[in-house]
């Protein structure tokens, strides 16, 4: 995933405003060759967010991707490594214990698992408008950050 593997988007998609959380499963997407018309949108979201300097994730997400990388992608610690030199350029947050108690509040009150609560506090934490997930209910609105599914409209 770089700026010249970022492939041609096949449906027009255009990122919210403002800074833009990143969760894992877009991660996960840019590199799934099964699923060409997601990875498609996945490394065209990639790239625009990246480009434009709105693009962020936590240290939570580059370690769930590393897991998901070596176990499911099939990928080498070597190829996993020229990834995170890519990752790594883009704003990344620091998990900290006021993150956990918000994301247990958040778990409470929403129903949502921890690790999932822990992206919508990190999201919040680092003053973003959107966050960018399969995994949340599209639309909804936690602590000021809005849920997108980017591949909603593309099954």
């Amino acid at each position: 995933m770089n700026a010249k593997a970022l492939a041609r988007e096949p449906r027009p998609f255009a990122p919210a405003k403002g800074s833009c959380f990143i969760d894992t499963n877009v991660l996960v997407y840019a590199h799934a060759n099964d699923e060409p018309l997601k990875q498609s949108r996945a490394l065209s979201l990639l790239g625009m967010l990246h480009a434009q300097g709105r693009a962020v994730l936590s240290t939570q997400v580059l370690q769930e991707f590393c897991n998901v990388a070596l176990k499911k992608l099939g990928m080498t610690a070597t190829q996993v490594q020229a990834q995170l030199q890519f990752l790594k350029q883009l704003d990344v947050v620091l998990l900290v214990p006021d993150m956990m108690s918000q994301a247990l509040d958040l778990h409470q009150h929403h129903q949502l698992s921890f690790y999932d609560a822990m992206i919508v506090s990190a999201a919040h934490a680092s003053h973003c408008t959107t966050l960018y997930s399969e995994d949340f209910n599209a639309g909804e609105v936690l602590r000021g950050v809005k849920l997108v599914n980017p591949f909603a409209d593309l099954t």
